[in-house]
């Protein structure tokens, strides 16, 4: 905002004081000439596009197949095996001996063929050891592990998505308050110099008045790179420019009222901790599938097979056969590899357990720090608003001392810049209170679309899970989105 050249320094002050009120309420100016965007609806569209969470929701979808990979294991197989060929033969027989010569007489005879055929066979296996079962259990806690671990992502996102639109909020306030501080000081610098050149005042004080807008003016050039970076950012997670942004609000009404409640809920549901149990889970199946290699296994086969001309010297010859036979492998000792498997699956499921207990421990952690980050914002936004106030009564009897020639130059550089100081650090408090409460919503595993209620259609993974996890044949992909 522009002050007018023949505005007072009080004057330009007081129209600071609207902007900075302005910003600490986290209105931005406009960015661009677009339609406004809240925090809910750039977060619907980090939610629908955002590349790393599509791709967490495509890992998913590759964990659903391992189900039926799993389920294999107890199908039937079935393959047929033909083949065809020219056949040569030379066959050449001893026999007696000539009676005249007394030589050895042989008998002999060329056969040429085309021999042909085909054999088909059938596998099912009726017993192997609660292999399959367990695998298919295995796989089924594989996938819902896989879906917490998405939720993370999701969190993720919808965490940082809110952190970088506050980001941007809290740093076009930030310009727009170094701006207006800049057109406050060149109307305190055209004052002093006014006033030097009647012999008011010395050059000292119109050098202080020339290194507070060199310095303000710096100042912006930074906040205005960090507002670029800040920008940046959030096109990078939400998917465009900002534009028009509209004031980020608080999550608190979605929290849980005490800190021991919030830790209970995060105990039970963070994705974190749900993903480390059902590991655990997959590690104790991953056990029952390694001991399942010291079971008998027990199978059914049939095989038909249809063969022309397989016999030399009989052209025109067909020979058909069908068998069904049962086969019983009893394993005795293969090497102790089996054994070895065994140990290993028990002690990656002690792993596991580990694993989750440090999950609970850091999932404790996190609520208890994120709690403690809100409690600080909100206590910090009203000793910045009492900061602001006290910084404004102390600038206006600034100006007035000065005036009389009871305060310097300085004094008043001074306490407008501890002005500007407190109204930036209302603005990232306010900015910091919306940021810590989304936080400590993902620090117990709510903050989802559903429990912000987006507008947006929610990904359901089970319906991807659903398509495949009984499909038996077919190498076309489900759109289980």
């Amino acid at each position: 905002m522009d002050v007018a050249s023949k505005r007072s320094p009080g004057q330009g002050l007081a129209t600071v004081a609207q902007s900075a009120l302005i910003a600490a309420a986290l209105i931005s100016a406009s960015i661009s000439d677009a339609q406004a965007e809240s925090l809910l609806s750039a977060l619907a569209r980090a939610y629908a596009g955002n590349p790393d969470l599509n791709q967490s929701r495509a890992n998913v979808r590759v964990r659903d197949e391992e189900t039926p990979k799993a389920a294999a294991g107890m199908r039937p197989r079935a393959s047929i095996q033909a083949s065809a060929g020219p056949q040569y033969g030379n066959l050449r027989i001893p026999g007696g001996r000539n009676t005249t010569t007394g030589q050895r007489q042989y008998f002999g005879d060329e056969f040429v063929g085309w021999p042909r055929g085909a054999t088909l066979n059938i596998t099912q296996n009726v017993f192997d050891g609660g292999r399959t079962a367990n695998s298919m259990r295995q796989a089924e806690s594989g996938v819902f592990a896989a879906r917490a671990t998405m939720r993370l992502t999701e969190q993720a996102i919808l965490q940082n998505g809110a952190t970088a639109y506050m980001n941007v909020l809290r740093d076009t306030a930030v310009v727009n308050l170094r701006k207006n501080n800049i057109s406050v000081l060149e109307q305190q610098l055209k004052q002093t110099r006014d006033r030097f050149d009647v012999g008011e005042v010395t050059r000292t004080d119109v050098a202080q008045a020339e290194a507070s807008l060199a310095q303000a003016r710096s100042d912006l050039y930074a906040a205005q790179a960090q507002l670029k970076t800040s920008i940046a950012n959030y096109h990078q997670l939400i998917g465009n420019d900002p534009s028009h942004l509209e004031p980020g609000r608080s999550l608190e009404p979605l929290l849980p009222k005490s800190l021991n409640e919030a830790i209970a809920i995060a105990l039970a549901e963070h994705p974190g901790v749900v993903s480390a149990l059902h590991q655990v889970d997959a590690a104790e199946l991953a056990v029952k599938v390694a001991e399942s290699a010291l079971s008998p296994t027990l199978s059914v086969n049939a095989q038909v097979s249809n063969q022309y001309d397989s016999f030399l010297g009989f052209p025109g010859s067909r020979q058909f056969s069908a068998a069904a036979t049962g086969q019983l492998n009893v394993p005795l000792y293969q090497g102790g590899a089996e054994y070895a498997s065994i140990r290993q699956a028990k002690e990656q499921l002690g792993q596991a357990r580990l694993n989750a207990d440090l999950q609970r421990d850091s999932v404790r952690a996190s609520v208890v720090s994120s709690y403690g980050l809100l409690e600080t914002a909100k206590a910090s936004i009203i000793s910045q608003q009492a900061a602001v106030k006290a910084a404004e009564t102390a600038l206006s009897g600034v100006r007035e001392e000065a005036k009389v020639g009871q305060r310097t130059t300085l004094d008043v550089l001074n306490a407008q810049q501890a002005l500007l100081n407190a109204r930036v650090g209302l603005v990232i408090s306010q900015r910091d209170r919306v940021v810590a409460s989304y936080a400590a919503l993902g620090s117990i595993g709510r903050l989802s679309a559903q429990e912000i209620n987006l507008d947006v259609a929610l990904y359901d993974p089970g319906v991807h899970y659903e398509q495949v996890k009984l499909k038996w044949i077919g190498t076309d992909t489900p759109d289980g989105r």
